[in-house]
């Protein structure tokens, strides 16, 4: 099993790294950039996408009442023909 001092020289050696890490790459900025570029049009997406669906969920709702309202026609047709 890990020692105390084991754990906080892990630490300490990840801290440095992090410390040492540096966040003036331009690829870092120009990668980071392009990430939010496409989580922004994703996000874009997403919503058109949900729109859609909800639109196409109400059609699907309103096709089934004309086709319950015709069914139900067609049965009261039925019943006054016999």
């Amino acid at each position: 099993m890990n020692t105390l001092s084991e754990k906080e020289k892990k630490l300490n050696l990840a801290l440095n790294k992090l410390k040492n890490l540096n966040l003036q790459n331009p690829n870092f900025k120009d990668n980071l950039e392009n990430l939010k570029n496409q989580k922004n049009q994703l996000e874009i997406e997403k919503k058109e996408l949900q729109q859609k669906y909800q639109e196409l969920v109400k059609d699907f709702n309103d096709l089934n009442i004309k086709l319950d309202r015709i069914n139900n026609q067609k049965n009261e047709e039925k019943k006054k023909r016999n």
